[in-house]
């Protein structure tokens, strides 16, 4: 990728009922903001879909569509209420079918458990075959090894270049697998650009009263992005609004020196000033 160029965004995509129902709470988002912070990387966003065919492939389609790097987690097992390859299929416009490495792999996991158990290994027993069906993929997509269990997850690209990488719901296994592959094909956006994020606590404040001077900031250092964090019972600082900017060390550091400089302007009281980055 030229360097000229914006790097991509990097998106989630949580999948299944019981996250939405608040039976399991995620744990995906915390951990993949972590691993691409360890990077140099962030997450831009996050969307939550149930176990919904068309609510499935809608955000997918989206996915694709996007230009982003994305990681969807849950619904790429086998049994009844797991959409996702076939929602990405759809999404595509490509047929599913049996990924020959996958089966290779699917096949060496369910030999080293018939070996673990004493048993012999049927590749013609009904379970086994149905076993099978997690090598299903979109026709392109390319595999993801798995380290805990062997039975991998999948990535494809579409039309929109958006690279979508699919990983089971199991933490387990997802996290190494979205680890690898941010190390085997990303390695290269790694701390592509440090960023800053700096900040004023402005005591008393309220947000439609700093609008404007957020908008002039913003218009004038279009590499950075403002922020407002109202609070109206901080246990030190009380009602306040934490303003500050963030991106690009050298455009941050610029854009924070005019924020303050407006902000002294109009005699606001300020307080501790945060940086972080």
């Amino acid at each position: 990728m030229s360097h000229d160029r914006p790097a991509p965004a990097f998106g989630l995509v949580i999948v299944g009922d019981e996250i939405l129902s608040g039976k399991r709470a995620d744990k995906h988002m915390p951990k993949v903001i972590e691993l691409l912070a360890e990077r140099g990387l962030s997450l831009s966003w996050v969307r939550y879909v149930g176990d919904d065919r068309p609510r499935l492939q809608a955000a997918l389609r989206d996915a694709f569509a996007s230009g982003d790097i994305v990681f969807s987690c849950g619904g790429i097992g086998a049994t009844p209420d797991d959409h996702t390859r076939q929602c990405a299929a759809a999404a595509l416009g490509v047929e599913l079918e049996l990924h020959p490495e996958a089966k290779a792999l699917i096949e060496e996991r369910m030999r080293d458990v018939a070996r673990e158990q004493g048993q012999t290994w049927e590749p013609e027993r009904s379970d086994n075959l149905h076993r099978l069906n997690m090598g299903v993929f979109p026709r392109g997509a390319t595999i993801i090894a798995n380290p805990y269990n062997k039975i991998p997850g999948f990535s494809c690209t579409g039309m929109g270049q958006g690279a979508v990488h699919f990983v089971p719901g199991f933490p387990v296994m997802a996290w190494p697998m979205i680890e690898s592959v941010l190390e085997q094909r990303y390695p290269h956006l790694f701390a592509r650009q440090q960023r800053r994020e700096q900040s004023v606590i402005v005591f008393g404040a309220i947000e439609a009263a700093l609008t404007p001077l957020m908008e002039q900031i913003e218009a004038a250092h279009p590499a950075v992005k403002v922020f407002s964090l109202p609070s109206v019972d901080h246990p030190d600082w009380g009602r306040h609004v934490e303003l500050g900017v963030k991106g690009p060390v050298a455009a941050a550091e610029a854009a924070y020196a005019d924020l303050l400089a407006g902000l002294r302007a109009t005699d606001a009281p300020l307080g501790p000033e945060l940086v972080r980055g």
